[in-house]
């Protein structure tokens, strides 16, 4: 039982004396004020929530009552109320009729009033159509659960929507998916079905240019025009810079020369050939396709017809990496001979031509680089900034070494060098934190290992903030057997130290080391 503050009226209110007999409670309020309040003639309070449902059914004549599957557990709201109603109100309890919940996707928790993570539809309709909102509602039984993502798997829903309309529109669509989309229908509008993936992979190259984006369209021969692509177009923009930054595709203004000088000249021998090739030809979509994959074993000195399916593909995945880091510093992007027949060769070619100099915008930039790096040196160790001001936010992995406290132990059991080497140590870089549902300890972490994508989970979300990883590079043991924690598939495990009360600090290494780089 809730009672109502009578002179700030809410119910932020402690009952501190209650006398049985004559039914009166004396209470106190968060805003001062003192009071008494009698049962028999005061009526400004609420039952607690189980009671007061049951009493609604009976005050409103309830005979239906949907509700969260969780209220229909054996223990839950429902069970309980049930008994209230029947036993202190006479009343029989309503059919009672569970629904699954809509989850956050790339957001923890679940849509609900009491968890505090409401999502507006205003909100939601920033990255996507309204049709697909109303169809996700539709095609899912309302007892099942299904999720709003705001990670990449927003871009498989659109996939998805678009394959079933388009479907129907050629009369192969079954019936239930006629219904469906006829739920989703709203006058007045007509849906075009260009990808999303596309409008995210080419927008942000054009810099959402949709008279640039129409011409790189046409060129790939699927003429989208503008009016066609217009609104996805702003919804895909939201969504890179709101939800996925780390997804948005940009060329370079300048050669990379730093990655460049790293590269053994085995695979800057590929880069020139691929330079040559692209200066020299004009390459229709698939020849430049062939083209791309042969420039490998053409460096080489090889027969790409004499290597093993795994030589070819481990020579064309470092070598697909060079060149997205040098046009685009991302070890991965849209599908090379899509990206680089769409784009016009003047935009790109010079990004791959370390023939000439160093020029003078290169030093600048290496410079300003330079500096920039020196900065963030001296935000992380909490030094005083170039303005003079002190640096009040230190490093977050420092922070975590205060009263980091160990009982320092042995040295365990001796292995071989053949032991070691048969571990898998290498550099990764965290590409998204995500909260898990129902885990109070755990974050599942998507990381780059050099080679792809692997996902691992790991506690330390007492320790650090999504936003304090994401972007960091740690140390993973990638040959770790895979294991399911907390319902999703681990695949190894970041390195971190760890003192006598559990505090744990995670091991990160300089931004500059490259993915994929061994531990040795």
């Amino acid at each position: 039982m809730s009672i109502y503050c009578d002179k700030c009226g809410r119910d932020t209110t402690k009952i501190i004396e209650y006398d049985e007999e004559k039914a009166i409670a004396r209470y106190t309020c968060k805003c001062g004020h003192t009071a008494e309040f009698d049962f028999h003639k005061d009526h400004n309070c609420k039952l607690s929530w189980k009671v007061d449902w049951a009493m609604r059914w009976r005050y409103e004549g309830v005979d239906f009552e949907p509700g969260g599957q969780d209220h229909a557990s054996p223990s839950g709201s429902y069970q309980t109320s049930k008994i209230i109603s029947k036993e202190i109100f006479g009343y029989e309890a309503p059919v009672f009729q569970g629904y699954g919940f809509i989850g956050l996707r790339g957001a923890a928790g679940k849509m609900s009033g009491s968890s505090g993570l409401n999502l507006t539809p205003k909100a939601l309709l920033q990255v996507y159509q309204p049709e697909v909102i109303l169809w996700l509602y539709s095609k899912n039984d309302p007892t099942h659960f299904f999720d709003f993502c705001f990670d990449d798997g927003i871009l498989r829903q659109y996939n998805e929507f678009d394959r079933t309309l388009q479907n129907t529109r050629n009369g192969k669509g079954s019936d239930v998916d006629k219904d469906i989309l006829y739920n989703a229908e709203i006058a007045g509008r007509n849906i075009y079905t260009v990808p999303m993936g596309w409008l995210v992979q080419f927008g942000s190259v054009v810099n959402f240019n949709p008279d640039v984006l129409e011409a790189v369209f046409k060129k790939l021969n699927t003429p989208y025009a503008k009016a066609d692509f217009m609104e996805r177009l702003e919804l895909a923009k939201n969504w890179l810079e709101l939800c996925s930054p780390e997804s948005v595709n940009r060329l370079r203004n300048t050669r990379n020369w730093d990655y460049y000088n790293q590269m053994p000249e085995s695979e800057r021998k590929e880069v020139k050939i691929l330079f040559e090739n692209l200066s020299q030809n004009h390459y229709e979509l698939d020849d430049l396709n062939t083209m791309l994959y042969a420039v490998p074993a053409q460096a080489a000195g090889v027969d790409i017809n004499s290597l093993s399916a795994k030589e070819k593909k481990n020579l064309q995945a470092a070598f697909f990496k060079n060149i997205y880091q040098l046009l685009i510093n991302k070890d991965r992007g849209p599908r090379l001979y899509w990206f680089l027949y769409a784009l016009e060769p003047e935009r790109y070619l010079a990004l791959l031509d370390f023939s000439r100099p160093v020029t003078d915008e290169e030093k600048q930039e290496k410079q300003e680089n330079k500096n920039q790096s020196g900065q963030n040196i001296a935000r992380k160790f909490g030094e005083e900034e170039a303005d003079g001001q002190n640096n009040n936010n230190n490093n977050n992995n420092l922070n975590n070494l205060k009263d980091f406290q160990v009982t320092v132990k042995p040295v365990k059991e001796e292995i071989n060098i053949d032991a070691f080497r048969k571990l898998d140590i290498r550099v990764c870089e965290i590409l998204k934190c995500q909260e898990i549902r129902k885990s109070h300890n755990c974050y599942k972490l998507t990381l780059d290992d050099g080679l792809d994508k692997r996902v691992i989970v790991s506690s330390i979300k007492h320790d650090y903030t999504p936003e304090e990883l994401i972007g960091k590079k740690i140390l993973v043991l990638a040959n770790l057997e895979s294991a399911r924690i907390t319902g999703v598939n681990s695949d190894g495990m970041l390195l971190a130290a760890m003192d006598d009360n559990q505090k744990t600090v995670v091991i990160f290494v300089d931004s500059d080391i490259p993915n994929g780089a061994a531990l040795c």
